[in-house]
């Protein structure tokens, strides 16, 4: 089976998981390659889109058998940019991440499939991460073993909800808050892409927690 991820981001940190995942596809026989740019973009059985910025039309999806979406949301619900830091923030303690169809209406593909995992609510971002990342990878190999014969399911009818795009602003705190407050927002945001800061007497500060 020929593959191609599209991740844009190269500084992003799901990047170490799909090189682990497609070093463990070659073995099993396929030809994988992890992309940064849709125009290097050949053709192949299947195309996952990975933490991609660009727009990949109809006529580049038309080059694989199937072009699919991992998305930390159950849809229909929680469409948008950011869907696992936005149910953090909120407070969830599940997180579902779905596997769907690319199309040109944003989230909105037919569902090929769901894994979920938990959270206890200790968690800091790069451990969050790591569940994240694991269950997108389950999803994929999920795909190269069932997504050529099995059947999607359309979502639900209704509009479902959406979540906007972050901003830096949306990690600011205030510094007068009683820093409970926060704690959602400072084990979730990544420390050096979106890190947490607040301004004082001037100056703006970088906040960053770990674990004892």
């Amino acid at each position: 089976m020929k593959i191609a991820i599209l991740c844009t981001d190269p500084r992003h940190p799901v990047n170490a998981w799909l090189e682990r995942w497609a070093d463990v596809q070659r073995a099993r026989g396929h030809a994988v390659a992890l992309l940064r740019d849709r125009a290097l973009l050949d053709q192949g059985d299947l195309l996952f889109l990975v933490s991609c910025h660009q727009m990949v039309g109809a006529d580049l999806r038309a080059r694989f058998q199937r072009t699919l979406v991992l998305h930390a949301s159950a849809l229909p619900q929680g469409r948008g940019m950011s869907p696992h830091v936005w149910q953090v923030l909120g407070g969830a303690d599940r997180i579902t991440v779905t596997l769907l169809d690319a199309v040109d209406e944003l989230d909105r593909g037919d569902i090929w499939h769901q894994v979920d995992f938990r959270l206890q609510g200790t968690e800091l971002h790069d451990e969050i991460h790591a569940l994240l990342f694991d269950a997108e990878l389950q999803l994929m190999s999920w795909a190269v073993d069932h997504a050529l014969t099995a059947r999607p399911r359309p979502q639900p009818p209704g509009e479902g909800s959406y979540y906007r795009k972050r901003v830096p602003d949306d990690s600011r705190i205030d510094p007068q808050r009683p820093l409970a407050e926060a704690f959602d927002l400072l084990r979730i945001a990544d420390p050096d892409r979106y890190p947490v800061f607040f301004e004082m007497r001037g100056q703006r500060y970088r906040l960053r927690i770990e674990k004892m």
